[in-house]
């Protein structure tokens, strides 16, 4: 892609409306922009983004055995009320009255619409086990929307729900998804806590939370050095570890998944059973996965950022290559600025070519503050000594070598 041709609108000065680090970033490099208070447009930098990460997840939880579908955001309020979280969820969800009359609420969570789907189909324990999920819009009316990403209004989940015979069943395939999940935050270059947490309105006696540390975390936890263990914090827990009778460290973070033994809540309340071995019916035994997608955007960013701007892990860069020819009206510099483009274009890579009319240093800030993993830098040193630079924007390491000798360094990059 051309930079002329994208639609990258950076910004020099920190935005007053953004809170925390990763919202200025987000701002800055041009990846959203706020239609008002918690509802956020995705620039075609963030979507891609969003998109890497979307493509990560996919690929971890169809390695489980689940298959993808998608719900309908629009559900029937009448399933709530079967469920009983009609009253539990409160304010947060958004309701209203179609013009049949019908009372509808826009999904803030899909627990009751995926059982009320699957009892339709699964009767017999020879069709289970069943691990379905989907990644869609949630939406839910927050009383103070902060952080971008972090809280929002209108955000990006994947939520998944196996569907089992019985708690060994489930006990399985909890772990799997347990595994997944630090698997995926892993290849999106997030250190991560893994707490014991409270179900709340989801239901169940088992949950864990996978929490990011960051600054500007909205959760707090609390985390004792020595056992390496963490607990999501309540104003009645202990102040010292219950194992070694360590003082714990309280830490903000940011939640990114939560995963759930539901057990029977849903499966007994709304009549999705099945039929064992015996000929007996019983109730479905169900687990529920949720990771916050648009939320990954910000905490890896919080996570992965210096003073020039973001740093992208390799596998979530928008672009994995940014070429920066630094004087365009050279007709030579820019011939090779376009060879290198359409050869890296050819042998696969993602690459943004920055053909701007711009100064080599409005350049160099940019490609910083956007994060890009690598950058062919091409001036009039590299035509003299027939040489590209290659910059890793990680460690800001530079690496000046031939054409085929820097190709070959990010063959290597991309693959190892």
């Amino acid at each position: 892609m051309l930079w002329s041709k994208d639609f990258i609108p950076t910004i020099k000065e920190t935005p007053q409306e953004a809170e925390s680090l990763s919202h200025q970033l987000m701002l800055r490099a041009g990846l959203v922009r706020m239609l008002m208070a918690g509802a956020y447009s995705y620039l075609p930098l963030g979507l891609r983004v969003l998109n890497n990460i979307q493509g990560i997840i996919r690929q971890e939880i169809n390695s489980c055995g689940a298959s993808e579908l998608l719900l309908p955001a629009l559900q029937p309020q009448e399933l709530w009320l079967k469920s009983g979280r009609d009253k539990d969820i409160g304010d947060v969800m958004i309701r209203f009255v179609d013009r049949r009359g019908r009372n509808i609420c826009l999904g803030p969570t899909h627990e009751e619409v995926i059982t009320d789907l699957v009892k339709s189909h699964i009767s017999s324990y020879k069709q289970l086990p069943l691990v379905l999920y989907q990644i869609q819009t949630k939406f839910r009316d927050e009383i103070r929307p902060r952080f971008g990403l972090i809280r929002a209004c209108e955000f990006i989940m994947k939520d998944a729900y196996s569907f089992d015979i019985d708690e060994a069943g489930l006990d399985k395939n909890y772990k799997t998804m347990y595994d997944a999940y630090k698997r995926i935050f892993k290849r999106c270059g997030l250190d991560i806590l893994t707490t014991e947490a409270d179900s709340g309105v989801m239901g169940g006696k088992v949950s864990h939370e996978f929490m990011a540390l960051a600054k500007d975390g909205e959760d707090v936890v609390l985390f004792c050095p020595q056992c390496k263990s963490a607990k999501t914090f309540k104003e009645t827990d202990p102040q010292k570890c219950l194992k070694c009778n360590t003082g714990l460290e309280k830490i903000n973070t940011i939640e990114l998944g939560h995963i759930f033994k539901l057990g029977t809540k849903y499966s007994a309340s709304l009549g999705a059973n099945f039929v064992d071995a015996k000929g007996e019916q019983r109730p479905i035994i169900m687990g529920c996965y949720g990771i916050g997608v648009s939320r990954l955007v910000s905490a890896i960013i919080e996570q992965n950022h210096d003073k020039d701007g973001i740093i992208w892990p390799k596998e979530i860069s928008p672009y994995q290559v940014i070429v920066l020819p630094l004087d365009t009206t050279d007709t030579k510099i820019m011939d090779k600025a376009n060879q290198v483009y359409n050869e890296l274009g050819q042998a696969g890579m993602d690459v943004l070519l920055d053909d701007r009319d711009e100064r080599a240093g409005v350049k160099f800030k940019d490609a910083d503050l956007l994060g890009i993993s690598l950058q062919i830098i091409i001036g009039k040193e590299s035509l003299k000594q027939d040489t590209l630079e290659l910059k890793i924007r990680r460690h800001q390491k530079k690496i000046i070598k031939t054409k085929p000798e820097i190709f070959e360094e990010i063959k290597e990059f991309v693959n190892g």
